[in-house]
């Protein structure tokens, strides 16, 4: 039963109202959070991943629909996450949703508002892992064709970027400019990566307005490259498939959220504002997930919030509860030379830092000692730089910047 009056915003009783048709919210502590007289979200228990991953999507889905009724008559995408902060979960989501979700997103940053209001149906192209599925992502191993979905062009089909040869990048650039993209749409590893080939090529996309990264942490050093080379905006916009995109940056450098997507809590915050985000989905009448932990670290301003990356890659620290990905990635602020990297904690008193270098920018060993005492002071332990050809991605296909030790 649900609770006659409900402390929350209009959006948010709609989709309480919605555990009383769900299996999943029918267990005990649910149902003696949503009979107290005046419930609040924060009443509420947390959605665990490993609950998602358990439950999804028969047990989250409202009684009031057949799964299968659904899939005959077209009304959902059934789609499976990379699996980025561990195994892959099943999500289910309205034919539009996706595309309905992403435009109220983007809509809420200015230049792209106003390149949308002028073309609606502005061409993309998309690089990141094949190693993703569905909407957001593509199979591998198709023709030019096979790979347009309306007015996106995926274009990436290797699962490391630093791997794809010379002749397969020609390709792709030729692919691009046969397209004329408006924006890119990118994993930032792989938008780098094929940045620093059209600069040593001399190649130029005149079509192209800006960029999106999503997929994963954009570094400093992602960013730096992908301006320079393409000489437009590099925009981040957060999110997920189970939860739509939640997040997109502004001129500013901080994020503002699309509250119509959803509705955004900072749990457990230590000294420094940073804690886990928890998200109440308000959009996905299939999917209603209520005080998820989506699995990402986060702050907020008064001007908007900043992702610090996930959960599962923040660094131990003898005094404090966590080192974030972000916390780290701005030592790297004003350090040139630098490509991609990865920090790896052997100890709590050790750490290897790999480097990729960047091929135009050379790396001085002022910079180095430079970057080696930040991240030295950061954590409180030994850092070891090694320069690398390549760093490996996870089996998902995303990459570590941070990697935390297990002792």
């Amino acid at each position: 039963m649900v609770p006659k009056t409900l402390s929350l915003p209009s959006p948010l009783t709609e989709v309480v109202k919605q555990t009383a048709h769900v299996p999943f919210y029918r267990r005990s502590d649910w149902a003696a959070a949503l009979q107290r007289p005046d419930v609040t979200l924060q009443d509420l228990p947390r959605l665990t991943k490993a609950e998602l991953r358990q439950h999804s999507p028969h047990d989250l889905l409202p009684t009031t629909y057949d799964l299968t009724t659904l899939e005959k008559q077209g009304l959902i995408e059934e789609e499976s996450t990379s699996g980025t902060s561990g195994a892959s979960v099943r999500v289910i989501f309205g034919k539009t949703w996706w595309a309905e979700q992403e435009l109220r997103a983007l809509q809420r940053h200015p230049l792209i508002a106003k390149i949308l209001q002028a073309d609606p149906q502005a061409r993309r192209c998309v690089l990141t892992t094949p190693g993703c599925n569905g909407v957001s992502c593509f199979a591998r191993w198709l023709n030019f064709e096979q790979r347009i979905l309306g007015s996106s062009l995926f274009v990436n089909q290797s699962r490391i970027p630093f791997t794809i040869t010379p002749e397969k990048m020609r390709v792709m650039a030729d692919e691009i400019l046969q397209w004329s993209p408006v924006f890119f749409d990118v994993d930032p590893v792989h938008g780098m990566w094929f940045a620093l080939y059209c600069e040593a090529h001399g190649l130029k996309f005149p079509s192209l307005q800006f960029i999106i990264t999503s997929y994963e942490y954009t570094s400093v050093c992602h960013r730096r490259i992908m301006e320079r080379v393409f000489q437009v905006p590099v925009i981040n916009l957060y999110g997920s498939s189970e939860t739509g995109h939640l997040l997109i940056e502004q001129p500013s450098g901080l994020m503002t959220a699309s509250p119509e997507t959803a509705q955004l809590e900072i749990a457990d915050p230590d000294k420094a504002g940073i804690g886990q985000l928890l998200v109440t989905t308000q959009t996905n009448p299939y999917l209603p997930l209520l005080r998820y932990e989506i699995g990402d670290f986060i702050s907020r301003t008064t001007e908007g919030y900043q992702v610090h990356g996930r959960v599962r890659d923040a660094l131990r620290h003898r005094q404090h509860p966590w080192v974030t990905t972000r916390l780290v990635d701005q030592c790297f602020t004003e350090i040139h030379g630098v490509a991609h990297y990865q920090l790896r904690q052997l100890t709590l008193d050790s750490a290897e830092l790999g480097l990729m270098l960047d091929p135009k920018k050379t790396l001085s060993q002022a910079d180095l000692d430079k970057l080696q005492a930040r991240l030295e002071k950061l954590l409180d332990a030994k850092i070891q730089p090694n320069v690398l050809t390549l760093i490996a991605p996870e089996d998902s296909g995303k990459f570590r910047l941070t990697v935390p030790c297990t002792a």
